[in-house]
């Protein structure tokens, strides 16, 4: 990838700065009733997505500029590396290519001169084999018994992602099959999720690339020594299996490498839903099911790879998160799912956003001088209105937020539906044109609690709507977001595929959990540390 001016000198940004200054004395409705048809005018449809952004402090000067700026941070040559397999992962040397996990056109993708794809197609195809068998009740369990329990073991991306699919399709799941999924290393979570469950109709997928993660495999020990005091250790090949590239301490663990599903370091683990991360979802949903979603995947790589950046969903997002971000000093955005079935969403993304774009150096390792990455957070509505979006509506702090809704909801009860959407369409309505004092005079508020009363509106928002939760419409969603969140790091000109932050409490926790094991051991850490650890010695 080609070198760029530090983003924040360029003549866009300057421009963007100026304009902001302005903008932020702007209102909504001064915007809308400028231009009536803004509500049709910044608005695209994709597939079954549709995104309205006209909610959003910006005109066509400032959309115009921060889609240069893009470009200018050489957004298109990224793109195009990426997908291509280059290596732009540079602190490990690694491609980035969960693309290839669901590339469904079959078209060749090469990483070292080798096309990745019939090894994608293998693992797949071993997946789809494997999650029909157990959905048969022909895999595994005690003779005379099938599967009606799955684990997956895992955390972060391991646990992430197929938590939150699993919630996500539930409708498509088969219901006589029972899901857990355990990751942290409190031993509450492995606990809770194995009291109820009978060994006998058990199967753990343990999921780990190097089988060395400590919280992962201190769960799989532990669910390992709980299957084995039921049925023996000749029952750990009949109810656990891997996802791993770690062959030798896969077969030394007691799961026959036959039963390992493998992927490639090429694939984050925030992004390896798709793959075979996703067994315990296929094993769920089953494998027609799954490949829709990545049909789904599939659609929107395309539309983000190939769409004029004027009419694509993932850059038009990003940049507009850059504009709130670096502009308007921004710390925060929202995601707000209007579905109960996408309750892990935001959790789902505050990992892929904040793992991904929490940098404070460029590519090249100089100080950023821009604020990168957002906190995520967020809540299915209407369940935030009741927490947090009294700060959306009346606080002092700028949360730009994204509303996903669903014209049709998978369970059609009474009028749930329509009272769940009124409330989708109004919160937007609220957030960008408020109410002014006048017009809470006009209501008969008393004159002292007018102040109390008043909504400033002008709170940004953008606004998704699908047809119906289905699995390819999860799947363009998931995708949407992933590049977003690649769009932003280009022009922040960060690395978004390593997570380097996660490793320096990794290293100290292995340090002290001897210190831990072994009250003899003498403490040299902080003041702080010392005596923490002596307190909790003391029992």
């Amino acid at each position: 990838m080609p070198r760029h001016p530090r983003i924040d000198r360029t003549a866009e940004w300057r421009s963007l700065a100026k304009l902001a200054k302005s903008f932020k004395s702007v209102s909504l409705r001064d915007l809308f009733a400028a231009d009536p048809a803004r509500g049709t005018r910044y608005a695209l449809a994709f597939d079954k997505l549709y995104l309205d952004y006209s909610k959003n402090l910006f005109d066509g000067e400032v959309l115009s500029l921060l889609l240069a700026l893009a470009d200018r941070a050489g957004l298109p040559a990224a793109r195009e590396a990426m997908f291509t397999g280059r290596k732009i992962n540079l602190t490990e040397n690694r491609a980035v290519l969960h693309v290839a996990l669901r590339n469904r056109s079959n078209a060749p993708i090469f990483v070292d001169g080798k096309d990745v794809m019939p090894g994608v197609n293998e693992v797949l195809s071993r997946m789809a084999d494997f999650a029909r068998r157990v959905r048969a009740g022909e895999w595994g369990g005690e003779p005379g018994r099938r599967i009606r329990a799955v684990v997956n073991i895992g955390i972060g991306g391991s646990d992430l992602g197929p938590a939150m699919a699993y919630e996500a399709l539930k409708p498509f799941s088969d219901r006589e099959l029972t899901f857990r999924f355990v990751s942290n290393v409190d031993g509450t979570h492995v606990s809770e999720a194995l009291r109820d469950l009978d060994p006998a109709e058990t199967l753990f997928i343990v999921a780990s690339k190097t089988f060395t993660t400590q919280e992962t495999m201190a769960n799989a020990h532990t669910a390992r020594e709980w299957l084995v005091r039921a049925l023996g250790e000749e029952a750990v090949p009949r109810h656990f299996v891997a996802v791993s590239t770690a062959a030798d301490k896969v077969a030394a663990f007691g799961i026959g490498t036959e039963n390992m599903f493998g992927f490639w370091d090429w694939v984050g683990g925030r992004y390896s839903l798709p793959g075979a991360i996703g067994l315990s979802l296929m094993i769920s949903i089953g494998p027609e099911n799954f490949f829709a979603m990545l049909e789904g995947y599939h659609a929107m790589d395309n539309h983000f790879r190939t769409a004029p950046a004027a009419e694509n969903m993932p850059v038009i997002l990003a940049v507009l998160g850059i504009w709130y971000a670096n502009f308007f000093g921004a710390q925060s955005m929202a995601l707000l799912p209007y579905d109960q079935y996408l309750a892990r969403f935001a959790a789902y993304f505050q990992q892929a956003d904040m793992e991904s774009n929490g940098k404070r150096v460029t590519r090249r390792g100089k100080p950023v001088g821009v604020t990168t990455g957002p906190i995520v957070w967020g809540e299915p509505g209407t369940n935030g209105q009741h927490a947090f979006y009294q700060l959306l509506h009346q606080g002092t702090r700028l949360v730009p937020c994204d509303f996903i809704g669903f014209k049709r909801s998978q369970n059609p009860v009474g009028e749930h539906h329509k009272m769940l959407m009124s409330n989708f369409f109004a919160q937007t309505e609220a957030l960008a044109f408020g109410r002014t004092a006048e017009e809470v005079r006009a209501l008969g508020v008393p004159e002292k609690l007018v102040p109390h009363r008043v909504f400033p509106g002008s709170r940004p928002t953008n606004t998704i709507l699908a047809d119906e939760l289905d699995p390819k419409t999860f799947g363009e969603l998931v995708a949407l977001y992933e590049h977003k969140i690649f769009t932003q790091g280009v022009i922040w000109d960060i690395l978004s595929f390593d997570q380097w932050g996660v490793q320096l409490g990794k290293e100290l926790a292995g340090k002290i959990l001897p210190e831990l094991r072994d009250p003899s051991l003498p403490l040299a850490h902080d003041s702080s540390t010392n005596e923490l650890i002596r307190r909790f010695r003391e029992g």
